[in-house]
Order: structure tokens, then sequence, then C-alpha cells
């Protein structure tokens, strides 16, 4: 729901999904990014592993799949992010350490998006 996700962000926020890419600046580019990821990530898994917090910090160790929308490919995920919060617990700035795998096909993924059936 990037509706939700949104909720979540200062309106000035930074968020660097990648630390060699320019990070998506305000608004506009994280809702951007996150319709990117709706759009194109589907059957997906998330779970953080570890969270530690210190005032206005949280550093969270995580672990993640999703399956490609574009080639049904099953892609696991591994990172670290912290998260800068403002005074009303708004994320300022959010960065991720990612890295991630292509570990086979989603065999109950088809192009429409919908599970195979039978087998």
């Amino acid at each position: 729901d990037v509706d939700a996700a949104m909720e979540l962000y200062a309106a000035d926020a930074e968020h660097r999904d990648d630390p060699f890419r320019e990070p998506h600046q305000g608004s506009n580019a994280i809702r951007a990014m996150w319709n990117d990821i709706a759009t194109n990530e589907v059957n997906v898994e998330f779970d953080a592993e570890r969270i530690w917090v210190a005032g206005r910090t949280v550093l969270a160790a995580w672990h993640a799949a999703y399956t490609d929308a574009t080639n049904g490919e099953r892609v696991r995920l591994r990172g670290f992010a912290t998260f800068e919060l403002d005074g009303a617990g708004l994320v300022e700035r959010l960065r991720e350490w990612p890295v991630s795998k292509v570990v086979g096909q989603d065999s109950t993924y088809t192009a429409t998006g919908r599970p195979q059936r039978g087998g």
C-alpha cells in the first residue's frame, strides 16, 4: 500500500535504497519509488530480523523475497537499514544496504500475476 508507506515519511524526506545511487528526495520521488516497487514486485515477503533504537535513530537488519513481475524470477534479499526520525516520529532519512540474489523462477507466477492452476 503506497499511501500507507508514504504516511511514514516527512514531506522533505530522503530515501536512499542503494548506497551507490542518488537518493529519492522528497515526497514525489519517494512515492515514485514505492509505485515502481508495487508494480514490479509481487509475492513479497519481508521480515525485520533485529531492530535497535537509539534516540531518534532506528537500525534494522532484515531479509526479504519477492517475485519480479516482469520475468517471474524469485529474488531473495538481505540488508541493513538506518532510519532517522523527526520530532513527530516520521522518517527524515532512510538509508539501505541491500544484497540480492536471483534464486530461480517462481513456479506459481504467470505473466498475468495469477497463480498457475493444476500440476
